[in-house]
């Protein structure tokens, strides 16, 4: 199966390459504006186009074509000096407001600019990593949309015992240089002793630190894998799924995506649902609302994605009542 889901392909397709619709352009025309976009990963990245086409899809909805918009739109490859360079790019544009995919791109904004909104997508925790004052109150110029609370990583453990019960022991794969990397495993960690399991951080920074990690964590028997939420990891997707195939390594994940690459299993939010309502956020706030007044909004609900070839190929069999609970299942 692709990686992109049937709705995220026809939205590739019909919007990706950021063109607007032909009929759109007979809108009476009017002053341009101008927003921007930086996301975390790169321009190879099929399922982040595919957000930010359903990002760009909502807003000509919403009436925001080539005729009244402009978006500047950076990609940034999972790299810190990409997103530091590009930040400066998009803030001296002088942008109405922008988006930030990822978390990694939200403290560099916030260097940056104290007066420029900031709508972001794909954050883990906003208030405890200071990006806002309160979920319904943010305060300054960022608000937007959380992945989840850092608490959500302990049911990526459950899963994992729930699926391989012998593991006793998890690597933990993390960006350590964010703050969503050191909270994560810090919920996992405190998991950890009552499902009787041994968690180790895992460090990535580089494909070679990865491989190496991936390597030794397999090292063990009864070990698995949980992959937490970073850019870096996003860019390395492909490779950590085969490592944890290749050294037959049960693995959970934060976002679908994985499982459709051929990963274990996941458990997230709906990521391209959350690109759709930044749309209506960076829609209210051209019409004039101040994103201190727009309250950050969190996952109304989590999917669970199961990859039943993948556990085939590791010798697992999924239990009946996990089934049942699966949003999808990939045959």
């Amino acid at each position: 199966m692709s990686v992109i889901r049937r709705r995220e392909f026809i939205t590739l397709l019909g919007g990706a390459a950021a063109a607007w619709p032909v009929a759109a352009r007979g809108q009476q025309a009017g002053p341009v504006r101008r927003i921007g976009v930086l996301m975390a990963q790169g321009t190879d990245d099929p399922v982040q186009q595919a957000r930010v086409a359903m990002f760009r899809q909502r807003l000509q909805q919403l009436g925001w074509t080539d005729r009244n918009l402009q978006i500047d739109t950076r990609w940034s490859a999972g790299t810190v000096d990409n997103i530091r360079k590009h930040t400066a790019d998009l803030v001296a544009l002088a942008p109405e407001v922008i988006l930030a995919g990822g978390g990694t791109t939200v403290p560099l904004l916030l260097q940056a600019t104290r007066t420029v909104p900031i709508v972001f997508v794909q954050v883990v925790d906003a208030v405890g990593a200071g990006y806002v004052n309160s979920l319904a109150r943010p305060g300054g110029n960022a608000t937007g949309f959380t992945s989840f609370e850092y608490g959500l990583s302990g049911k990526w453990l459950e899963l994992l015992k729930q699926i391989a019960p012998d593991v006793m022991r998890v690597g933990v794969l993390r960006d350590p240089a964010i703050a969503a990397g050191t909270g994560l495993f810090g919920a996992i960690q405190a998991m950890a002793s009552s499902l009787a399991v041994e968690v180790k951080p895992v460090n990535v920074r580089d494909a070679a630190e990865i491989e190496s990690a991936v390597i030794a964590v397999a090292s063990s028997a009864n070990s698995g894998l949980i992959v937490t939420a970073s850019a870096m990891v996003r860019v390395h997707r492909h490779l950590i799924v085969a490592l944890a195939a290749q050294h037959k390594l049960p693995a959970v994940y934060w976002d679908r995506s994985f499982v459709a690459d051929g990963g274990l299993i996941s458990y997230g939010p709906d990521f391209l649902d959350m690109y759709e309502h930044a749309a209506a956020y960076v829609d209210r706030i051209l019409k004039g609302e101040k994103p201190a007044d727009l309250p950050v909004q969190a996952p109304t609900k989590y999917e669970l994605v199961i990859n039943l070839k993948t556990a085939k190929a590791l010798g697992l069999e999924i239990p009946p009542t996990l089934l049942a609970r699966a949003d999808e299942v990939i045959e």
